[in-house]
């Protein structure tokens, strides 16, 4: 897990918030171990913690299991307690999933396995698109459960809770030999789901990607030379 920000206050106020969070998460679980193994959303009830409602209500959205929400859901909810405290940069990636407001520009890199992408193309973030959610999904990377064959689907939403449910479904509906096809399938399922920004997903040497997202750049290496794209406006 990466934490940062320009001011000690701000850290140690999202290491409190992951803490308490993760403790009423496996508290809750240790009652409702339904909710850790589903693979479909799920209802919780009123009373759940925080962590739970939040991670429930997007991965309903998304059609998958809450878990599959729950790092995306921590680092959002301790990036809105940094920003209590008044820190100007304010950044927490949690397993791949990133939530962060900042009057800065960042770089975010993308890593996707083996593809000739990984590691070479990223995202400029500009203060204009803070605050925002980025969140990745893979079957080659990934010691998560996943039932599709992406490198990396990363989705870019508001939130960082909704990008990690909409990353999920996306990377398992790409699937099947033709590599191209099956990021379009991607690419489609991001779009019928909603809710975010845009999306990019890597697979093998094919790169596509949906809506809008925030400028993409090319860190190093080889050119940028399969891409496929919706060119439908997600937001909603």
């Amino acid at each position: 897990m990466l934490l940062l920000s320009e001011t000690h206050e701000a850290i140690d106020a999202a290491v409190t918030s992951i803490l308490q969070q993760r403790a009423a998460l496996e508290t809750y679980t240790r009652t409702h171990p339904d909710f850790e193994l589903a693979l479909d959303p799920i209802h919780v009830d009123a009373d759940a913690p925080e962590i739970v409602r939040l991670a429930a209500g997007v991965a309903e959205v998304a059609g998958v299991g809450p878990m599959a929400a729950i790092p995306g859901s921590l680092a959002e909810l301790a990036v809105g307690v940094m920003l209590t405290t008044g820190s100007k940069i304010n950044l927490i990636e949690n397993g791949g999933e990133i939530a962060a407001a900042s009057l800065f520009p960042l770089t975010v890199g993308i890593y996707a396995g083996q593809s000739v992408f990984s590691g070479r193309v990223g995202f400029l973030l500009s203060p204009s698109d803070f605050p925002l959610g980025i969140a990745a999904s893979s079957a080659t990377v990934s010691h998560a459960l996943n039932f599709g064959q992406a490198d990396a689907a990363v989705v870019v939403a508001d939130t960082a809770s909704m990008a990690d449910a909409v990353a999920k479904a996306a990377c398992n509906s790409v699937r099947g030999d033709d590599c191209e096809a099956s990021v379009q399938s991607g690419l489609e399922t991001v779009e019928k789901i909603g809710h975010v920004r845009g999306a990019l997903i890597i697979r093998n040497g094919h790169i596509g990607m949906v809506g809008k997202l925030p400028e993409l750049i090319r860190i190093g290496g080889n050119p940028i030379t399969a891409v496929c794209r919706l060119s439908s406006n997600l937001d909603v």
